[in-house]
């Protein structure tokens, strides 16, 4: 079954590399549990099939790094991308795109999230094996307020804008 409008986000954890240690966090990947991240916070939400993809890479990050302060500005807590890597790659692709702290890069590493989800997909005619939809959602306190899935192959409905102009 997939997630929908006022439905609690299911328990998971989600993993992040993270650059500099601090109390909470050690250098390198750290695993959160998505209730203890998502509780009390307003957060945008977007997955892509894959980091450093071509969408994900020209279009679908990059347009929610842009618009960040605009989130911020309509009380946005925090931007989330979640794909279906792991933190190295996660947070290499952090770095080669230049994120700089504007959007928190969370790797479902075995997909189990985003099956929970229901938004999986399988890549393996690509090669990629199971994957994420392409999808953006925004939360309140851990539940959905909004959700936009998109159909295969496309990058309208999920987009930043797409999602900023529904808060």
């Amino acid at each position: 079954m997939t997630i929908k409008v006022g439905d609690r986000l299911p328990e998971g954890t989600l993993s992040e590399f993270i650059e500099t240690a601090t109390d909470a966090c050690a250098v390198g990947p750290n695993t959160f549990k998505v209730a203890d991240l998502a509780k009390g916070k307003k957060i945008a939400i977007f997955a892509v099939p894959g980091a450093f993809t071509p969408t994900c890479s020209a279009k679908h990050l990059p347009g929610f790094v842009n618009h960040a302060a605009e989130f911020k500005a309509k009380g946005v807590d925090e931007i989330w991308a979640i794909s279906v890597n792991d933190a190295f790659v996660m947070g290499a692709w952090g770095r080669d795109q230049k994120v700089n702290g504007a959007v928190r890069l969370l790797a479902d590493g075995s997909a189990n999230f985003t099956k929970a989800l229901g938004l999986d997909a399988d890549f393996s005619k690509h090669g990629m094996g199971v994957r994420s939809q392409r999808y953006s959602m925004l939360l309140e306190d851990g539940v959905v307020k909004q959700l936009n899935v998109e159909p295969s192959g496309k990058l309208d409905v999920s987009s930043a804008e797409a999602l900023l102009a529904q808060i």
